[in-house]
């Protein structure tokens, strides 16, 4: 037997698997025996009562368990030795029995605990309720009776007559509000909250802040609520009123318009508008320079006295004042730089030196034998010199080889150009290189007056040609003053002068117009004449437009305004002066 009760095993001789092993016996809990815990003997008790419980039970299961063939050799050989099946070992009962007396102890702890708590609540209530009745005892009022509500009916609702919730005895109640569940009716209700206290009162936080100023006001921002909006009684007929006066008003000047015409002083009223108040002759001064204007008071009258008072004047001063320094629109200092041109006995020299160049090489690869000797080149001239007796032996075979020789030259030399052309992208690309210059000295500026600009195939011709010369500008189509303007380079300008000048016959409406018609007046015959005039060239700074662009303006404010959109309304000025000169004379 081993230390632990295990039995060893010898050899030659077969041994029970298990053997009982009596177990000292054991007590939950400290030695000392305390009144809440179990002593020995219930213990003991207990576990013979279960020990006898388990026996019936398995009795009643009818299980027995047939001796297996080791438990007959032990028996033959051990008789003293019981069948473990049909009894439990002390080992497991006693640890059943720890358990069911653990559960067992806890029970009674957990029930004690909770009647200590129910027995101090049941005082602690008995004692208010009997200082309560001894106080209203000793105040002269009876208790009052308590009756059970019935929990299935709702608690009844009555209003007074202000409409507010009140109990029995007439006291308001407030009644519980429903809050919102949703995210957007809370956020509703968190910014009426925050609205009312900004009304009531600033932050205690905002006034302690250093950055606070009271000053300014609170305004939180909102949508503006969409309301209906009332015109005033009569708006309406205010306005067909202007309306009607305004087309009154357009009717009678069309008929000064009409009444000047015949009169001839339609031009001149018209010259007044745009040249200066006072045409001033050659060597006279005038009474007061542009410069100074804009120091002197308007509505003064130049006089010794008020000129002497210069406290009248804003800004004069006992400084000197300078002038801002502006740079030049154009950069008239750079260097330029001319291209150099050969005469065509230069060229060729240049040519014949550069082929030597190129032939000293071809035979220097030769002499040192990086390339073989080239073929003599053969012709049919040249051929006897060349080649000499072998002509002489068979001169057909020879004529075949040197025209074969002919052919091959030829073939090499038409590849070499080939190689060398341009592409159509590549040669469209130089003919647009030609014709965009470089304005960056200057963009040349043109401007043109046309009587007449109705023909669509004139407005075609002008369009096109802009945009094949990389022109840029604006054609403004008014009553008898049509103005083109168009911007680039001095080569197009020029080919574009040529074009408008010269090869555009502006009169070829009026070329079948009857001759003999004796009804028409000479006035009407110089109306109908059409011709195009230059009215200005010259270089600006920058271009003022983009593609040309045909602008139909009905009146002279508009042609003007259109005009002054681009920074440029003195090109209109001067051909709308221009072209009422030539009416008028």
């Amino acid at each position: 037997m081993g230390t632990l009760g295990i039995p060893l095993i010898q050899r030659g001789k077969r041994v029970p698997r298990f053997e009982e092993v009596e177990d000292p016996e054991v007590i939950p809990g400290p030695p000392s025996e305390s009144p809440g815990m179990l002593t020995k003997m219930q213990i003991k008790q207990m576990m013979e009562v279960a020990t006898r419980q388990i026996e019936e039970r398995k009795k009643q299961l009818s299980f027995v368990s047939p001796p297996s063939l080791a438990q007959s050799k032990m028996s033959s050989s051990q008789p003293e030795r019981s069948l473990i099946g049909n009894t439990i070992q002390p080992s497991q009962a006693a640890t059943f029995m720890n358990d069911a007396i653990e559960k067992a102890r806890k029970a009674a702890e957990l029930q004690a605990q909770i009647q200590a708590k129910l027995a101090s609540k049941i005082d602690l209530l008995g004692t208010a309720n009997m200082v309560g009745l001894a106080n209203l005892h000793a105040m002269g009022i009876a208790p009052p009776k308590v009756e059970l509500k019935d929990q299935s009916k709702p608690t009844p609702l009555i209003l007074d007559d202000q409409g507010r919730t009140v109990d029995a005895s007439g006291k308001e109640i407030e009644l519980t509000h429903r809050m919102p569940t949703l995210k957007a009716n809370i956020r509703a209700v968190k910014r009426e909250q925050f609205k009312q206290q900004l009304k009531e009162k600033p932050s205690e936080d905002l006034e302690s802040n250093s950055f606070f100023d009271p000053r300014v006001q609170f305004t939180p921002a909102q949508r503006p609520k969409r309301a209906f909006k009332f015109y005033e009684k009569g708006k309406f007929e205010k306005i067909a009123q202007r309306l009607r006066t305004k087309a009154q008003l357009e009717k009678l000047q069309a008929e000064i318009s009409q009444a000047a015409k015949k009169t001839g002083i339609q031009a001149s009223t018209r010259l007044a508008l745009i040249a200066p108040k006072k045409e001033l002759r050659e060597g006279e001064i005038p009474e007061i320079e542009w410069w100074d204007s804009f120091i002197i008071p308007t509505g003064s009258e130049l006089r010794a006295e008020s000129l002497a008072v210069r406290e009248e004047f804003h800004g004069i001063t006992n400084l000197v004042e300078h002038p801002a320094q502006l740079s030049p629109p154009v950069d008239r200092d750079a260097p330029v730089t001319l291209g150099i041109y050969l005469t065509q006995k230069e060229q060729k020299k240049l040519r014949r030196q550069t082929r030597r160049e190129a032939q000293k090489e071809l035979q220097e690869k030769v002499r040192l034998g990086l390339m073989p000797p080239p073929e003599p080149k053969v012709r049919i001239s040249n051929l006897m010199r060349v080649l000499g007796t072998e002509a002489v032996q068979d001169p057909t075979k020879i004529e075949a080889h040197v025209r074969a020789q002919m052919a091959k030259r030829q073939k090499a030399h038409e590849e070499a150009n080939a190689a060398r052309k341009l592409t159509a992208a590549q040669r469209k690309e130089k003919k647009v290189k030609k014709l965009k210059e470089d304005i960056t000295q200057g963009v040349h500026v043109t401007v043109y007056s046309i009587r007449n600009l109705s023909n669509p195939s004139k407005k075609f011709k002008i369009e096109a040609n802009a945009n094949q010369l990389y022109l840029t500008g604006v054609v403004v189509l008014h009553k008898d003053v049509n103005v083109v303007v168009v911007e680039g380079g001095p080569k197009a300008q020029k080919k574009f002068k040529r074009l408008m000048l010269n090869r555009i016959k502006w009169d070829e409406q009026t070329a079948n117009t009857k001759a003999d018609d004796d009804d028409e007046s000479d006035e009407e015959t110089v109306k109908k004449a059409n011709k195009c005039s230059l009215v200005w060239e010259g270089t600006a700074k920058d271009r003022s437009f983009g593609d040309i662009k045909f602008k139909q303006c009905p009146t002279e404010n508009m042609a003007r305004e259109h005009f002054k959109k681009h920074g440029a309304e003195h090109y209109w000025d001067l051909a709308l002066s221009q072209s009422v000169l030539e009416t008028a004379d």
